[in-house]
């Protein structure tokens, strides 16, 4: 007759400890059901998780020079060629009043009158160069410039529309000395004050100062 072991006996065969020997298999999973849809399986411990992507705000979008700082644009930098033309004019002329001047005696009324010439010549020439510069600055900067620029144009053609005035208000005066060159300087007034007036124009409309105030990066 026998009899069943018993786990304590210590005549009995030895029983084998679960844990050692083979590794068990982890238990294997089920097949997702038809019709079920499987689930992911976790993420390994261990690994660090992927950090969410950071959203970053749309870029704004482009904004395009207004036509009237356009305008204003090319009207400078139409301007500034003149001026210097204007500038080598006046250079030639103060250059040739003082060749005549040293023609004459120091003292006769032709060398004082030539002199007188070429020093008015002279510095108008001066002028119209530092204005040239001005300009033809002024025209490149309204294209990445900021409010400064806009100020400093707007003073500018507030000075050129109030010389134009003057000009014009000259020639109707003292058109009767001046007979026909009284009409030409009139006709350059008036074309003087409509960009002077295009100028202070385009720099105080909204667009105008929109553009002047955009951000930029």
């Amino acid at each position: 007759m026998s009899y069943p072991p018993t786990p304590n006996n210590p005549y009995g065969p030895p029983q084998e400890a679960p844990g050692y020997g083979y590794p068990q298999q982890p238990p294997q999973a089920q097949p997702a059901g038809y019709g079920y849809p499987q689930q992911a399986a976790p993420a390994g411990y261990g690994y660090p998780q992927a950090a969410p992507g950071y959203a970053f705000p749309p870029a704004a979008p482009k904004m395009s020079m207004p036509g009237m700082v356009i305008t204003t644009r090319v009207l400078l930098f139409i301007v500034g060629s003149s001026q210097i033309l204007l500038t080598a004019l006046f250079l030639l002329g103060a250059l040739g009043a003082k060749s005549n001047a040293n023609r004459h005696s120091e003292t006769s009324d032709v060398a004082i009158i030539n002199n007188m010439a070429s020093s008015i010549a002279l510095v108008l020439g001066i002028v119209f160069l530092l204005a040239s510069v001005l300009s033809m600055t002024l025209g490149v900067k309204l294209g990445r410039g900021g409010p400064a620029t806009r100020i400093t144009t707007l003073v500018y053609g507030s000075i050129a529309l109030l010389l134009g005035a003057g000009i014009m208000v000259f020639s109707i005066v003292e058109r009767s000395e001046l007979d026909e060159a009284a009409v030409f300087f009139q006709v350059f007034a008036g074309l003087w004050i409509a960009i002077c007036v295009t100028w202070i124009v385009s720099m105080s409309t909204r667009d105008g100062v929109a553009w002047f105030d955009r951000p930029r990066y």
